[in-house]
């Protein structure tokens, strides 16, 4: 006599399917949530990093670092409430006196930071060149042969205040 025997079937139940779904549905999740979360971070920094701010901050130090370190040592003008400087450089190597000069001023109208140079002998503005934009404030310190700007940018988004210091190299 033969016995009858169900036959076992191969496969997965319902319930085990569902759990499968369940599980590749949260893993999904998990992974588009990383994913979203790297990139905003990543949108974030390089918005930080290219913004008129950071562009302007970077500028408005390399050029007065630059222009500071070839100006006389200890010669410059300062307003007393520090709102420009003037310092007075060689116009070439060939020169013996020193003959022109560069001064920095915010101007407060346009939210810019400026910057003038100019003959000495008899005194003359040769041309007036913009540094930057955004400026909401910027004062100007001076200390032995040393300079100080501090200069307070904001875009509206974002903020920054730069702090530059350079010494005066030239005799």
């Amino acid at each position: 006599m033969s016995k009858n025997k169900p036959k076992t079937q191969r496969g997965f139940t319902l319930i085990e399917l569902m759990m499968a779904i369940m599980f590749l549905v949260v893993f999904i999740s998990v992974v588009a949530a990383i994913l979203i979360d790297g990139q905003r971070g990543w949108s974030t920094m390089y918005n930080r990093i290219y913004s008129d701010v950071a562009t302007d901050s970077y500028i408005a130090r390399k050029t007065f670092d630059a222009t500071i370190r070839k100006a006389s040592r200890g010669k410059y003008s300062l307003d007393e409430a520090g709102n420009w400087i003037e310092v007075y450089y060689y116009a070439n190597d060939e020169s013996t006196v020193v003959d022109r000069y560069a001064r920095f001023y915010y101007d407060r109208d346009n939210g810019q930071l400026n910057i003038e140079y100019g003959k000495l002998e008899p005194k003359e503005t040769l041309f007036t060149q913009t540094i930057c934009g955004n400026v909401s404030g910027c004062t100007f310190k001076g200390i032995g042969r040393s300079v100080q700007m501090i200069l307070m940018l904001d875009n509206g988004s974002q903020t920054a205040t730069v702090t530059s210091s350079a010494v005066m190299h030239n005799k």
